[in-house]
């Protein structure tokens, strides 16, 4: 029977209800459920899994950039190693911390850490083998830490390219509470380690540490922020989202990664994420502003959405709902 777009999806259906095969699909996306070091709330860990669900609810066809599903969308199965890795890691940290103990020891940091670089080796080995099929990876988490494999695999890839990072943080904290690879250190480890990401471009930053501000002063030009307080500032002063996001957009490169926090939203459409911070992105901003890649030409190499938790009782969707939409919204750069 042909697909139908606008039927309700089958139960037995990919993502989006989708009947895309991995061998069909110009996108594939890489559920990574890691959930370790969450430093305020958790419950990333089963992100995939409820935007899984979620997606089935997704109507295909967007009013702004078409049939974005024709371009064929696939997702990986979860893989089992990788939740029993977060829970082993999340094991070590709360063994060492219990009853108020002496907290975590440099052979507890290593354990962590170990756990850590075997979901970047599994991340990037996926989505190498991505690349390679010459399809486009995306990751869906997870922690803001678990796409760092990926974006090295893209730049093995694709050589040099620009970040468009939409985020609450700015993730430039070296080893944050210890933790090497922690999701408040993401960009820090990427800027420190792969020279061909040549630009970053972080949008909606409005909680940051003064020594992340240091960091990415020495960067020079290789760092713009978009601060969410400017923004709105400009804004309200009347200036056009418009006018900030070609702004914005024109300080990309000609290839460029986008990596979505989805706590770079107004934690309206994201409450239950692990550090929501007042302010944000409207959705119809976000989506405005991943569309102006899209016009602009930019060639999207990889993505990833991370940081959507759902209630913890998972009676209302409402974070996976968005998460979802946005998901799509994202496939529609490429």
């Amino acid at each position: 029977m042909p697909f139908d777009p606008d039927a309700a999806a089958d139960p037995d259906s990919g993502i989006f209800g989708l009947p895309t095969e991995k061998k069909d699909a110009k996108i594939v996306l890489i559920p990574v459920p890691f959930d370790a070091t969450t430093s305020y709330g958790s419950g990333t860990i089963v992100g995939p899994s409820c935007i899984f669900v979620a997606s089935a609810q997704v109507d295909l066809f967007d009013t702004r950039l078409g049939r974005i599903y024709e371009i064929g969308i696939h997702m990986l199965d979860e893989v089992e190693a990788v939740i029993q890795w977060s829970e082993d890691a999340t094991k070590v940290i709360n063994e060492a911390v219990q009853d108020n103990g002496p907290g975590l020891d440099e052979k507890d940091f290593k354990a962590v850490e170990e756990l850590c670089e075997r979901v970047n080796r599994y991340v990037h080995g996926e989505a190498k083998k991505i690349h390679a099929a010459g399809k486009v990876p995306g990751v869906i988490g997870g922690e803001h830490s678990v796409p760092l494999g990926a974006i090295r695999a893209a730049a093995d890839a694709h050589g040099e390219f620009g970040i468009l990072h939409i985020d609450a943080h700015l993730d430039m904290r070296n080893a944050y509470e210890g933790f090497k690879y922690s999701h408040a250190s993401i960009m820090f480890n990427v800027l420190s380690t792969l020279p061909k990401v040549i630009k970053i471009v972080s949008v909606g930053i409005r909680d940051v540490g003064e020594k992340e501000i240091e960091f990415a002063k020495a960067l020079g030009d290789r760092a713009t922020i978009f601060f969410d307080a400017d923004m709105q500032a400009r804004m309200l002063e009347g200036e056009k989202w418009s006018a900030i996001v070609a702004e914005i957009v024109a300080q990309l490169p000609p290839k460029v990664y986008i990596s979505f926090d989805i706590d770079g939203l107004d934690p309206s459409l994201c409450p239950h994420t692990g550090t929501p911070v007042p302010g944000g992105l409207s959705f119809a901003q976000a989506s405005l502003l991943l569309e102006a890649i899209k016009k602009a030409g930019k060639q999207v190499i990889g993505f990833d959405l991370v940081e959507v938790a759902p209630e913890p009782r998972h009676e209302i969707e409402w974070d996976a709902n968005v998460g979802a939409r946005m998901l799509y919204k994202l496939c529609g750069t490429v």
